[in-house]
Parts: C-alpha cells; sequence; structure tokens
C-alpha cells in the first residue's frame, strides 16, 4: 500500500534530492515513510517545523569526517527535539552512464566528503576529481551529460534512481564509514527505561566563567557512572571564547537518580542547560 504524498503525517525530510546518503538513511531508519528533499539544513527544520513533515533526518557526524558543525548552530533555535538516531554505513559507488567503464573514465564528480572518503581509491584509479554540491547531484548530472568519460561517485539508491551503470563498487578507502543521524520532530518522546533498551539524553550548555568550570560542571557524571557518549563545544555567531557553548549526550535516562544528580551539579557550573531530547540509541552504537 503506497503512502500518500501529501500525507504530512507520514513524511520524513531530509537535505539533498532523491538518491542522496540522507535519502538512503530515511528509506532504511523509516521504510514506510515517505522522503521529502529539502534544498538546505534549514529547509529541513522549517519542513518539521511547519508541519509538512513529521520527522527530519539530519547528519551530525562522519566517521571518517567528523562532525557537521552547521548543525549546532541550528538545533537549539528551532525549537524542536531529538526523537531518535540512526546509524548509516556509508557505501559509495563509481558509476557512470551505459557503456562507461574503468578505462573510459576521466573526470569524476561529488561532495566534496565524498571525495575526501575515496580519496586514495580515487587517486589509484588516476582520474580528475570535482567537488559538488551533493553526491545525487553529481548522479543525475552525469546521467543527463551520457558521457563515459564522467562518472560520479554516490550511493547505490543513487545508481538505481539515475539508471546509471555501477563501475565500481566500495570506492570508500575505509569499510567502517558510518554517518550517525539524528531523528528530530516537534514533540519530544520520553522513552520508558529498560534493561534491554539504552537511553540516551542530549543536553546543551554554558559554563559560568570560572576557572575550571567545564571540569567541575562534567564531575557529577564520573562521580555517578554516567558515560558521556559524545561532548563537544562551539562558539554561536563568532561570540566571545568565554561564550562557548557544548553539546552533550549521554548514557541514562532523566529519571534516574544517578543522571539527577549528575545534572543538578552540570546546572550549578552552568549559566544555561537546555535538553534537546531523550531518546532510545540506535542498537549499532553499542554493537
Amino acid at each position: 500500500m503506497s503512502i500518500p504524498v501529501q500525507d504530512p503525517q507520514n513524511t520524513i525530510a531530509f537535505m539533498g534530492i532523491e538518491g542522496a546518503n540522507a535519502d538512503l538513511a530515511c528509506r532504511q531508519a523509516c521504510p514506510y515513510m515517505h522522503t521529502l528533499p529539502c534544498p538546505s539544513f534549514e529547509d529541513v527544520f522549517s519542513a518539521v517545523s511547519e508541519g509538512r513533515a513529521a520527522l527530519g533526518m539530519i547528519p551530525i557526524e562522519n566517521s571518517q569526517a567528523g562532525r557537521v558543525a552547521e548543525i549546532h548552530q541550528l538545533l537549539p533555535r528551532s525549537n524542536l527535539h531529538i526523537v531518535g538516531e540512526f546509524f548509516q554505513k556509508i557505501e559509495h559507488v563509481l558509476m557512470g552512464p551505459h557503456g562507461a567503464s574503468l578505462s573510459t573514465i576521466t573526470d569524476v564528480y561529488s561532495h566534496p566528503q565524498g571525495l575526501l572518503q575515496c580519496r586514495e581509491n580515487i587517486r589509484a584509479l588516476g582520474v580528475t576529481a570535482h567537488a559538488y554540491s551533493n553526491t545525487a547531484q553529481a548522479a543525475a548530472d552525469v546521467a543527463q551529460w551520457k558521457d563515459a568519460s564522467k562518472a560520479a561517485i554516490a550511493s547505490p539508491l543513487a545508481a538505481q534512481l539515475y539508471d546509471l551503470q555501477t563501475v565500481k563498487e566500495h570506492m570508500q578507502d575505509a569499510d567502517d564509514n558510518t554517518t550517525v543521524f539524528i531523528i528530530i520532530a516537534r514533540e519530544p518522546v520520553d522513552p520508558e527505561p529498560r534493561d534491554d533498551a539504552r537511553i540516551l539524553t542530549t543536553v546543551l550548555f554554558t559554563i559560568r566563567n570560572i576557572p575550571a568550570a567545564l571540569y567541575k560542571a562534567l564531575g557529577g557524571f564520573a562521580t555517578n557512572s554516567v558515560n558521556i557518549v559524545k561532548l563537544e563545544s562551539y562558539i554561536p555567531g563568532g561570540m566571545k571564547r568565554e561564550a562557548a557553548q557544548f553539546f552533550l549526550s549521554f548514557e541514562g535516562h532523566p529519571s534516574e537518580k544517578r543522571v539527577q544528580l549528575a545534572l543538578e551539579e552540570l546546572g550549578f557550573f552552568c549559566k544555561k542547560v537546555t535538553l534537546l531530547g531523550v531518546y532510545p540509541a540506535d542498537p549499532a552504537r553499542f554493537a
């Protein structure tokens, strides 16, 4: 049974066009939902905020290329909530028009991150790499050009959608190339803590301008055995160094006593603590 395209409650938004890795992540994480391509991360947040999509899928880091810094600026201003996470194994494929082969290809097009994650294989092929705005857009344009000397590096889904021939699989240099996505929604979820399901909590905080404030703020997590899985700092809007904010994810539910004690100590040394989400961890995180 097909899902009506116009039904926002069965729609998940992502940044890119059809065939992007984010599109593939949406289809795997929410296989019964329609995917809504958006030209920018801001448009993904707007689609969810305005009710044109029930969920949004946003990348926050890649195991090879690091964090997606833009998200840390957008998420706090959106008033949206993190309701889940999804680990997407990234498989880059070299694809070209029908008739293309390794001997005909001289130029390869992909997003800068895709090129970075395949740089050793690209060098071995002796082709010229060209940065593109989006991996799937590169695939779409290669399909339109119909030039056997031009190829794209994108997902297997892109090859299927744009009727391109797979010239070489497993273009990524590392087998453990994984992108972590968060799923955002207008309303928060509150999963029950269970022994068979691990819960993550994510907060944003700004420390007080006192010596060793960060060290003291995080001390409660150590003394109460709360496992921190992500801690990143950034300076919003080019503000002064003392206004740095921290993005923190840890294992545990705020209803647990040990988490409450850790958060109390965190709050004592902070100007502000904002809860961004309490949600089930992807089992792949602890596999």
